[in-house]
């Protein structure tokens, strides 16, 4: 039976110094700053930009168009969206209908997070499992699905 075989690999990556990868991985075309760490079974896309100091628990997938700030914790499981199904069905690689994550400095994301095209401003902390709709603003604790407001840090 005829089939096309494409195996994890780490192709066309800048990466910082002291940058630690647990294979296997699917990392390409991105930027993985300094001092960073990127677990297993992690895909990262081209374009996205992860800054110093970061950490990328396993089974997570960060898509294109995603910029990560410094100091940034993201759980296992985190999803990242870039298609928001704008015409009721998948982009079909139309990338014209996809939209922008931005991810501030010391942002925590727990576990099984889902972020759909936001931003999100520095000193925030997602709850696990938290699905994040709207753009935040404001430093805090956010939690839920949607995700909202719960506390100052």
């Amino acid at each position: 039976m005829p089939f096309d075989l494409r195996l994890a690999t780490i192709k066309d990556v800048s990466f910082g110094e002291n940058v630690t990868v647990v294979q296997p991985v699917n990392l390409y075309g991105c930027t993985i700053g300094a001092n960073s760490f990127v677990g297993p079974f992690t895909e990262i896309q081209k374009s996205v930009i992860i800054g110093k100091r970061c950490k990328v628990q396993s089974h997570s997938f960060i898509c294109e168009l995603v910029t990560i700030g410094n100091d940034c914790f993201i759980g296992h499981g985190v999803m990242f969206v870039n298609d928001l199904f704008s015409e009721g069905k998948p982009a079909g690689g139309n990338k014209d209908l996809w939209k922008e994550t931005h991810i501030g400095n010391n942002v925590s994301i727990g576990s099984n997070a889902t972020i759909l095209p936001v931003t999100i401003c520095d000193n925030v902390v997602i709850g696990a499992g938290s699905v994040v709709t709207k753009n935040i603003t404001k430093p805090g604790i956010y939690a839920g699905n949607p995700s909202k407001f719960l506390r100052a840090i």
